[in-house]
């Protein structure tokens, strides 16, 4: 978990190192989903680097994520209707954001265009990370027995992209690559956990995963 502590110089990166252009993403709107005890303020760079190239970026608008609540999910998916306004929501979620995520579009496909999660713990044993104790003590409930009903597909029916670094200082990346079953496309980001929102090679793999051409399979 120490060297978690480089995020800043992967921030300080971010702000001198200009993105490469991509391709447009011509108002499609994108929700990103904030990790665990994180709010849209953390992932602000993120969303401006988003609107830079053209989507419709959005924060979750729900405050701080304390973890699942028996509501959660409906506040959430009323978030992604509002900010869809009639269009499917790509989903980008870090860390625990992306388990709701992986979720929502589980439970509601027909409003997701697509989900990118990023060092989320999706995989295996719901333990295999270094915040479940933490986890656990604020959420009030065990991390393996969230108070919401949960789909057992291996993976949501929308197109899903993983991404993961083997640097990961809190989430085991396996948990975050996860298997083939699991996800359309497994890309390693080279990136701290902390720094998946704001280093400048996950930015560019977020905005890869937005505009890669996928054919979802179920």
């Amino acid at each position: 978990m120490l060297a978690e502590a480089g995020v800043l110089a992967d921030w300080l990166r971010v702000r001198r190192t200009p993105l490469p252009e991509m391709v447009a993403g011509n108002g499609r709107p994108v929700m990103v989903i904030p990790g665990f005890l994180t709010s849209d303020v953390r992932t602000a760079a993120l969303r401006r680097a988003l609107t830079a190239a053209g989507y419709d970026a959005h924060g979750w608008g729900l405050g701080r994520n304390l973890g699942v609540t028996p509501h959660l999910l409906d506040a959430l998916e009323d978030r992604i209707r509002t900010a869809g306004d009639g269009r499917p929501v790509a989903l980008v979620g870090w860390s625990l954001g992306g388990l709701y995520a992986r979720e929502l579009a589980a439970r509601t496909p027909d409003l997701v265009e697509r989900v990118v999660t990023m060092g989320s713990p999706f995989s295996g044993d719901p333990r295999g990370n270094n915040a479940w104790r933490l986890y656990e003590s604020v959420a009030g409930h065990p991390v393996d027995a969230p108070p919401i009903p949960r789909h057992g597909a291996p993976k949501p029916p929308v197109p899903t992209i993983a991404l993961w670094s083997r640097r990961d200082g809190i989430v085991a990346p396996a948990c975050a690559r996860g298997d083939e079953a699991e996800s359309d496309r497994r890309i390693e980001v080279d990136c701290l956990h902390m720094g998946f929102i704001v280093s400048p090679a996950a930015i560019r793999a977020v905005l890869a995963a937005l505009d890669a051409r996928i054919e979802s399979t179920h």
